[in-house]
């Protein structure tokens, strides 16, 4: 009868097998997987004779020499009491490395991400800036026959139409298909729009394509924030929103020295072909879109808890076991049972009710965005250096030089927004740019030699503190005061709001410049006083708050603690007390000497936020 350890010539009988596996046990520093190596060793291609087909040479340049004998079947027994005896490698063995991930993870994922989110805003800046230069261009008038400042306008600012309309039903769809489907939506209706914007035969054609290519900014616009500030840690939060806001000065900056560049070729492409850069720059958002990673918080609010899992450890750096992972997930997923228990509505009716002063605050912070004056110059800029005393080209070459200043502005706050925080870079940037918006009309007002030097700095200097302060906080702000369960629709209000004055200044400024001239500046300087003051009494500090902590911040986690304590206390004390406890319900100490704006915002007297920590659970 033949052993049951016997095997064919050339394979390792049971024992021999054991015994490799006791020398290899007991060897120590090895730092090998035997049950990794077992399976290299089981699965290893072998021919007919029982002999491992793999040259000893590719061996060993993955395993050490330790793992090289083992790693053959016909010279295990050998070598595998020798080996046993040998003294620790000095090197790690690659087999009993951890296996390296084969997508990006942690900070890289995190950096790309935000790369291929900017093209969103990208996008945005581009389409703002590339029409400042079409519309002064000479074979653009002539081909839409010389239009008037109402043609203009109406081309400039339709954009507008669209961008409010989807931006208002962002918030359902991005809380319906998702944060990465909805930029994907966005990215392709924008390359759509630049086409027909590109080809097209007349007026309305061009007024049309504006509007589709609206409808997707809008999209885009809204949706790009909340996606930023939902992947971002709390401590990297307002660098990663300003870095964005980078990539979409970048747009504005690359739209206008196209347009200066293409203003050499004598034909109608000195205008078409910067249109025609939209439809590429839509076409690689829209592909990148598809391997971006889905939010985790959406994926979580969804109930597709592994995926969400897999996302933050993927950020946190690939490790699921991770346990800051664990817990950014635990905060979340509870964060989402609360407001489930709560019975909290989604409705835009339940959001108002409940977080009106947020709401009003992120509506705000677009809104003065917008009457601040930007708008101005960035669709207008050529306009308003020709008003100025440059002509013709040089106008555009002012732009562009004003435009590489304006990127340049937008880098700062990558360090200082959590450094200083959100308040002090808005207060310093509304008296910054007030004054130069009221030097702008007076220097235009006394109209002298210098004029034209004088408005180009003080539009330079406006630019840059506007790209410092108003230009990236206002995105950064609303999805980052908003609770999860309302902030696509939140974020979408705001949206909306910068979209409706952004057609409103556009719309108006090229009548504006003809009506009363100088007095256009002084106008927004005005606002950005208001701006400040605003800032100044309202808006409180979000540096460093986690999303699922913004409670704190409102006073609205204090408040409810409260309510519930004197519930309690109303059921189980007598009656004065219990009367005594409903009238301090029903009145927030501190309302009566607030004034009107404070009692409509609903802002509480408190200190400033102060972190969870651990001893206080």
């Amino acid at each position: 009868m033949v052993s049951s350890d016997w095997t064919e010539p050339g394979m390792r009988t049971k024992r021999e097998e054991e015994a490799r596996r006791d020398a290899v046990r007991r060897t120590p520093g090895t730092g090998c997987d035997l049950t990794r190596q077992s399976k290299l060793s089981s699965t290893e291609p072998q021919t007919r004779d029982g002999r491992s087909s793999h040259r000893p040479t590719a061996i060993s340049s993955r395993l050490c020499a330790r793992c090289l004998p083992l790693s053959s079947s016909a010279t295990a027994t050998k070598y595998s009491l020798f080996h046993a005896f040998l003294p620790p490698s000095p090197f790690p063995c690659r087999c009993s490395m951890p296996p390296r991930p084969k997508r990006l993870v942690g900070q890289p994922l995190l950096y790309a991400i935000s790369v291929f989110a900017s093209l969103g805003v990208f996008l945005f800046g581009y389409d703002q800036g590339v029409m400042s230069g079409v519309i002064t261009g000479p074979y653009f008038r002539q081909y839409f026959h010389e239009p008037g400042p109402i043609a203009v306008g109406t081309m400039v600012a339709v954009l507008e139409v669209g961008a409010f309309i989807t931006s208002i039903a962002a918030g359902r769809i991005g809380d319906s298909i998702g944060r990465r489907g909805t930029l994907f939506s966005g990215a392709v209706v924008f390359a759509i729009g630049g086409a027909i914007q590109t080809f097209t035969p007349g007026f309305w054609v061009m007024v049309l394509g504006r509007v589709i290519s609206g409808l997707g900014v809008g999209l885009l616009s809204t949706i790009v924030p909340i996606y930023q500030s939902e992947i971002s840690p709390p401590d990297h939060r307002g660098a990663l929103a300003c870095m964005e806001f980078t990539g979409n000065i970048f747009g504005y900056a690359s739209s206008v020295w196209i347009d200066y560049f293409c203003s050499f070729l004598d034909s109608h492409l000195s205008w078409r072909v910067p249109l025609f850069i939209q439809c590429v720059i839509g076409a690689i958002l829209a592909a990148g879109s598809l391997v971006m990673p889905e939010s985790p918080r959406w994926l979580i609010d969804v109930d597709r808890d592994e995926e969400g899992m897999r996302v933050i450890a993927d950020l946190h750096g690939g490790d699921p076991e991770d346990l800051l992972a664990k817990a950014e997930f635990q905060e979340i997923k509870d964060r989402v049972i609360f407001e489930r228990e709560s019975g909290e509505g989604r409705t835009y009716a339940n959001m108002w009710k409940r977080y009106k002063r947020r709401v009003l605050l992120a509506m705000s912070s677009q809104a003065f965005a917008q009457l601040n004056g930007i708008n101005v110059i960035s669709y207008y800029a050529p306009r308003v250096f020709e008003e100025a005393g440059w002509i013709g080209r040089d106008a555009l070459l002012m732009t562009g030089i004003n435009a590489i200043i304006y990127i340049l502005s937008t880098l700062p706050p990558w360090i200082l927004v959590d450094r200083w925080g959100r308040r002090s870079i808005l207060l310093s940037g509304a008296v910054v740019m007030a004054l130069s918006l009221g030097l702008t009309g007076w220097w235009m007002y006394i109209d002298v030699p210098e004029t034209p030097r004088a408005v180009v700095v003080c539009v330079i200097v406006f630019n840059a503190a506007f790209g410092y302060s108003w230009g990236p906080i206002p995105w950064l702000y609303p999805p980052e005061i908003m609770p999860l369960t309302v902030r696509a629709k939140g974020v979408s209000l705001s949206t909306a709001t910068n979209w409706l004055f952004n057609f409103i200044v556009g719309e108006m400024t090229p009548e504006l410049q003809v009506l009363i001239g100088w007095r256009l500046y002084p106008m927004h300087g005005f606002f950005c006083v208001c701006s400040f003051i605003l800032v100044y009494f309202l808006y409180p500090e979000t540096k460093g708050v986690p999303l699922e902590e913004m409670d704190a911040v409102f006073g609205e986690e204090e408040l409810e603690e409260r309510l519930e304590e004197e519930e309690s206390e109303r059921a189980s004390l007598m009656s004065r007390r219990s009367s005594r406890s409903r009238q301090s319900h029903t009145r927030v100490p501190g309302s009566s000497d607030r004034g009107i704006v404070s009692r409509l915002m609903g802002r509480n007297k408190r200190g400033s936020y102060e972190p969870i920590r651990d001893s206080d659970e």
